[in-house]
């Protein structure tokens, strides 16, 4: 990890918006694309201030077409660029499925190496936030099956800094997810200047002998609250962010799990088809017989995403979380 000299507390938006003012101003190759990310700074402002800074040749406003704008930063990557693309939110990304599953993901193998794609498309994403429908989705596990494009979602503002950096230098496609339940509801001291955090390595953010909490993006909170009212029974979580839904830290995992020899999987997407699933897999993998318990995973259900009055009842909760180590913990 490479680290620079001096801090500032950021939020995890502001966070996002520093490392795009970073590449930016180190790398000419680095563009914008997106709906209104140039004059009013995007939905959530997180590229607020930059195109005033670097110009409408380097921060670009495009037409309402996900597929089309999509395209050109594919276009645009394997001729040279490093494109950074702003979906206004995952559940928007529908339409240019088609260009990052038959295009951005192939490439390299449909040229043998001779083109990489070095975009990434950026999705705040995840319910919570009173949002319509369409706005709220959690489907990142369409695009952890799509051999080809890393997935990567931080929690933090420091890893959403350094993640961000490191998508953009890396050589293949990126979908980089945002929480937008995340965005502003904490701060972090942020390194200043460039620094990256390695792409595919999970974080543990507490440390405990009885029960493995793994999880990611708007759930960590979750997580965390759950694991700390747990703590006060005398039960102690080892809680891992997951930062990488693919390639998958399984060593983290497995080291986890082997630990404590029960587990709770924690998500906000539907339960069938999730992430979480993946998860398991890796699990009866590498530790089946370390097993105290059968894993439990908390998750939303399998049906969209409610209006505004369902949207707490939808959402796993620290209460729910709480009520699963509870379960492992019993066995």
């Amino acid at each position: 990890m490479k680290t620079a000299v001096g801090t500032k507390t950021l939020t995890l938006v502001q966070a996002i918006t520093d490392a795009l003012d970073t590449m930016l101003e180190k790398r000419e190759e680095v563009l914008l694309l997106g709906e209104d990310i140039g004059k009013n700074g995007g939905v959530f402002r997180a590229t607020d201030g930059l195109q005033a800074k670097f110009g409408e040749n380097r921060v670009i406003d495009t037409p309402l077409s996900e597929a089309g704008f999509v395209g050109a930063g594919i276009g645009m990557a394997v001729n040279g660029f490093l494109p950074v693309i702003e979906i206004q939110f995952l559940g928007f990304i529908y339409p240019a499925y088609e260009q990052i599953m038959t295009h951005a993901s192939r490439l390299r193998m449909r040229t043998m190496g001779h083109f990489t794609v070095p975009l990434v498309i950026r999705a705040p994403y995840g319910a919570g936030v009173r949002a319509p429908e369409i706005h709220c989705d959690s489907t990142e596990s369409i695009f952890t099956h799509m051999p080809g494009i890393k997935v990567v979602c931080p929690a933090s503002p420091y890893d959403a800094k350094g993640l961000l950096i490191a998508a953009i230098e890396d050589p293949d496609p990126v979908l980089f997810l945002e929480p937008m339940r995340c965005y502003r509801s904490m701060k972090e001291e942020v390194p200043e200047g460039k620094y990256t955090v390695e792409i595919g390595k999970g974080k543990k953010i507490m440390e405990g002998d009885d029960v493995t909490v793994i999880t990611w993006g708007a759930m960590v909170p979750e997580a965390m609250k759950a694991a700390k009212m747990m703590e006060e029974k005398g039960i102690h979580c080892d809680v891992i962010d997951l930062r990488t839904l693919f390639p998958i830290d399984k060593d983290i995992i497995a080291e986890s799990v082997q630990k404590t020899g029960r587990t709770v999987i924690v998500h906000e997407a539907h339960a069938t088809g999730g992430v979480g699933n993946d998860v398991l897999a890796i699990i009866n993998d590498t530790s089946f017989l370390y097993q105290k318990a059968p894993v439990e995973r908390v998750t939303g259900f399998d049906a969209p995403v409610p209006y505004f009055g369902f949207e707490d009842h939808y959402l796993p909760t620290p209460k729910r979380i709480q009520h699963s180590i509870e379960k492992v913990m019993k066995f």
